[in-house]
C-alpha cells in the first residue's frame, strides 16, 4: 500500500511539472508562429522552446513515461536545428511543432485521467513528420564566412556551433559586429561583467562572453565579449562607460575606443546589477573559467529563489469545508448566546457573546485567506484560449488578431477550470461562423485579419468576460427561419430578435448547413449555457449583422463558502446567495398590477417582472396567501426579477454541497447548505431561475 501511495504521489508530481512545461511550450510556440510571418524569429524564443522540450524529455524519462520522453525527444532534435540555423521555420515545420506539441498534451492529460498511454501509433507517425523537416547539416565551405572580421583562431575555435550560427545570421542582417575586452578585479568581476553584459543586452545582442589570458592574473580576470547592435562605436563605448573596456569594430582598421576618451559625464549613469545566476549564464560553458573569490553572499546562494508552493485543489476544498463547519459551529454558538441571555443568564451570555464576536472576526480572516489562495488569474487562461484561436485559424485559412484585457482579474480555480469548455466552444464559433475569410473582408470594405477580443473585469462580486468578434454577426432571419422549419414557432413575426437569439442555445439547433470539425453539428451552444449555469452564471449575446457578435459570461467570484439570505415561502425553508439580492420590498396583493398575464410592480419607473416562488417549483400551499408578502429584487447582469416570498429570516454564511447527477435536471437549485440548528437546506440558483422566468414568461 505504501509503494502505490509512493508511485500515485510520484505521479502527481509529474503531472504538475509537465502540464506547467507544457502550457508554456503552446505558449511560446504560437509566438514563434507570429514570428515565423515576419521572418524576424528571436533566439531567446527559441531556446527558451529548446529547453522546455529537453526538459520534459528528462522529466518523463526519470518518471518512466518512455512515450512522452520519446516524443519529446524528436522534438529536441527539430527544435535544436531550427535554433542553429540547419532548417527554416517554414509553415510544415511549425504544423509540426504545433501537432507534436498537441500530441504531448494528450499523453499528459491521459496519464491524468489514469488512462493508459499507449499511443505508439500517433507516436511513430509524428516522428516520421519530424524526421522528414531534419535536413543534412550544411557543409562549410573552406572560405570562412567569419574570415574578414579577423577573429583569431583561438576564439573562433572557443566557440559553439549555435553561437557561430548566431554570429552568422547577425552578419547576414547586415548588423555591426564589436569585440568588447574588459579586465575586472577578481574580488568583484562577477557584478562588474552582469553589469556589462546586462547593458549590451539592451541595444543588441550578445553572443559569447569568453575569457581571456590578457592582463594581470594574479589580481584580475579578462573576458573577450562578442557583440552585435545597429548602434556606432562612440555609442557603444559610452553605454558601457568603464575605463577598464575596450571596444572594437571588428571588419575595420583602426575602430578601437576606450571611454576614457570621454568626458566623465557620461559615465554618471549607474548600471543595473545582474543575478550571478544570469551572469553565470553568459559564459561559454566550452571554456574553463577560473572560480572567483568566495564571498560571504555564497553561502546563501543553495537557498530557493522560488517562494511558491503547488496545492492541490482538492486540499483547498478539504480546508474550505472546514472553514465552512467552524462558520456552522460558530452561528449555533451566536445563537445561544442570544438565548441564554433572553432566558436570564446575563453575564455569562454576554461574556459567551463577547466570544463569539472575536471568534467570527477571526473566522472571516481565515475565511479571507483561503479564499484569496483559491483565486487565480483569467490569465491563465487567456493562454488557452491564445493557442485555440491560432491553431483553428490556420486551419481554416482566415487571418485573426487577439486582443486580450484585464488578465489580472481574479477567478476561483474551479470556476476557471469550468468556464475553459464553453470559453472554447464560444471562440470556436466565432472563428467558423463570425470571421469571414480575407477576400470577403476586403471586398466587404474590412481589414483582411478580424479580431476576437476578450476582456474581463470584475462589477460588483461577479466577473464579467466578454468574447467579441467584429465578423459578420449573427444573422437573425435565419435563425427564425431554422426556428420555424423545426416547428419552434408558428409565426416568425411574433419574435423578436432577441428571443431568436436566444434559441440558438436550445440542444442541436444549428445554422450551418456544412458539418465541420469545428461546427455545424448542433452541439456546443446548448452545453455552453449548461455549464455556465451550472456555476451560478449567465450568458448573454448582443449582435449586429455585419459589424459582429459579443458573448458576456456573468459569472460568481467563488462558490464556496457564500452569504446568503434565508427566506421561507408555504412552510418550505431556502437560502438566496446575497451577492444577487439588490433589495427587499414589503407589498401587499393590491401592489401587483398584470401586463400581458404577466405579474409585475413598478420600481423606480421600472416594470419589475415577478416570479410567484410556490408556483415556479410547483407546489401547493397548505393554507391562504398572507395579507402582506415581501419581494425580494435579485439581480444578475443587467437582467431584474422580484421573488415573492412569505418571511424574511436573515442572512447567514454557509457552505455550499453539490446535489450531485441526479438534481441536475431541477431548474433554480445550486446545491445544498447545512445550518448551525443541523437544517438542511436548499440553495437557490438565481441565474437559473431569471433565465427560466424570461423563457416560460411566467
Amino acid at each position: 500500500m505504501t509503494d502505490l501511495t509512493a508511485a500515485n504521489k510520484a505521479v502527481k508530481d509529474f503531472l504538475a511539472e509537465a502540464e506547467e512545461i507544457a502550457d508554456q511550450l503552446g505558449s511560446e510556440m504560437a509566438d514563434l508562429a507570429d514570428m515565423a510571418e515576419s521572418g524576424d524569429l528571436d533566439p531567446d524564443l527559441l531556446n527558451s522552446i529548446f529547453r522546455g522540450a529537453h526538459s520534459l524529455k528528462g522529466l518523463a524519462g526519470m518518471f518512466g513515461f518512455g512515450e512522452i520522453s520519446e516524443l519529446s525527444h524528436n522534438m529536441e532534435n527539430l527544435l535544436d536545428l531550427l535554433r542553429l540555423g540547419k532548417i527554416k521555420l517554414d509553415q510544415v515545420v511549425i504544423a509540426v511543432l504545433f501537432e507534436s506539441h498537441e500530441l504531448l498534451t494528450l499523453l499528459v492529460r491521459t496519464i491524468a485521467e489514469g488512462g493508459e498511454t499507449n499511443h505508439s501509433t500517433e507516436i511513430s507517425a509524428c516522428v516520421v513528420k519530424i524526421n522528414a523537416c531534419l535536413a543534412p547539416p550544411e557543409q562549410i565551405s573552406n572560405n570562412s564566412p567569419f574570415a574578414h572580421l579577423g577573429l583569431s583562431e583561438q576564439t573562433l575555435g572557443a566557440l559553439t556551433e549555435y553561437e557561430e550560427h548566431r554570429l552568422l545570421e547577425n552578419i547576414n542582417k547586415g548588423k555591426k559586429i564589436y569585440t568588447i575586452h574588459t579586465s575586472f578585479d577578481l574580488s568583484t568581476f562577477d557584478v562588474d561583467l552582469s553589469k556589462i553584459s546586462d547593458t549590451l543586452k539592451a541595444c543588441g545582442e550578445l553572443i559569447s562572453t569568453l575569457p581571456s589570458m590578457a592582463g594581470i592574473v594574479e589580481t584580475n580576470i579578462d573576458f573577450d565579449l562578442l557583440f552585435s547592435s545597429n548602434k556606432e562605436l562612440n555609442e557603444i563605448t559610452q553605454m558601457i562607460g568603464n575605463d577598464a573596456v575596450t571596444v572594437a569594430l571588428l571588419g575595420h582598421a583602426d575602430t578601437t575606443v576606450s571611454p576614457s576618451s570621454f568626458p566623465d559625464s557620461i559615465h554618471s549613469e549607474p548600471l543595473i546589477p545582474v543575478t550571478k545566476a544570469v551572469q553565470t549564464a553568459l559564459v561559454s560553458p566550452d571554456v574553463p573559467v577560473q572560480p572567483a573569490l568566495a564571498t560571504g553572499d555564497d553561502i546563501q546562494s543553495a537557498k530557493s529563489m522560488s517562494r511558491t508552493v503547488r496545492v492541490d485543489i482538492g486540499k483547498l476544498d478539504d480546508l474550505m469545508n472546514i472553514v465552512g463547519e467552524l462558520v456552522l459551529a460558530h452561528s449555533s454558538i451566536a445563537a445561544l448566546a442570544i438565548k441564554m441571555r433572553n432566558q436570564g443568564f446575563s453575564r455569562i451570555a454576554v461574556d459567551l457573546g463577547k466570544s463569539a464576536k472575536g471568534l467570527e472576526r477571526k473566522l472571516a480572516d481565515l475565511q479571507k485567506g483561503v479564499m484569496e489562495i483559491r483565486m487565480i488569474p483569467v490569465g491563465q487562461l487567456y493562454e488557452k484560449m491564445s493557442r485555440i484561436i491560432r491553431k483553428i485559424s490556420r486551419e481554416q485559412g482566415k487571418k485573426v488578431e487577439l486582443k486580450f484585457y484585464g488578465a489580472d482579474t481574479e477567478l476561483d480555480k474551479l470556476i476557471v477550470e469550468d468556464i475553459s469548455d464553453p470559453m472554447m466552444h464560444i471562440i470556436r464559433n466565432a472563428i467558423d461562423h463570425g470571421i469571414e475569410s480575407p477576400e470577403q473582408r476586403i471586398a466587404l470594405g474590412k481589414d483582411e485579419k478580424g479580431t476576437i477580443r476578450i476582456s474581463s473585469f470584475s462589477k460588483g462580486n461577479h466577473v464579467v468576460i466578454e468574447v467579441e468578434d467584429d465578423g459578420s454577426g449573427i444573422d437573425t432571419e435565419k435563425v427564425k427561419a431554422k426556428a420555424l422549419q423545426k416547428g419552434l414557432v408558428q409565426d416568425v413575426s411574433m419574435v423578436s430578435d432577441k428571443e431568436a437569439i436566444d434559441f440558438i442555445f436550445l440542444p442541436g439547433f444549428s445554422t450551418t448547413e456544412k458539418v465541420s470539425e469545428v461546427s455545424g453539428r448542433g452541439v456546443g451552444m446548448d452545453v455552453v449555457k449548461n455549464n455556465i449555469t451550472a456555476i451560478s452564471g449567465m450568458v448573454d449575446i448582443e449582435t449586429s449583422k455585419g459589424f459582429g457578435s459579443r458573448f458576456i459570461i456573468t459569472l460568481p467570484i467563488t462558490l464556496a463558502i457564500i452569504k446568503v439570505l434565508i427566506i421561507s415561502c408555504s412552510g418550505r425553508t431556502y437560502a438566496l446567495p446575497i451577492t444577487s439580492v439588490l433589495e427587499t420590498l414589503l407589498l401587499a396583493e393590491k401592489n401587483i398590477n398584470t401586463v400581458e398575464r404577466k405579474e409585475v410592480i413598478q420600481l423606480r419607473e421600472t416594470t419589475l417582472p415577478l416570479l410567484r416562488l410556490d408556483r415556479f417549483f410547483g407546489f401547493e400551499r397548505q393554507g391562504p396567501r398572507p395579507e402582506e408578502f415581501y419581494v425580494v429584487v435579485v439581480g444578475v447582469a443587467e437582467k431584474r426579477l422580484g421573488i415573492i416570498v412569505d418571511d424574511l429570516q436573515g442572512q447567514q454564511d454557509i457552505v455550499i454541497k453539490s446535489l450531485g447527477e441526479a438534481f441536475k435536471r431541477y431548474k433554480g437549485i445550486s446545491g445544498a447548505a447545512d445550518l448551525g440548528d443541523q437544517r438542511t437546506i436548499l440553495v437557490l440558483d438565481v441565474a437559473g431561475m431569471i433565465s427560466e422566468a424570461i423563457r416560460s414568461g411566467s
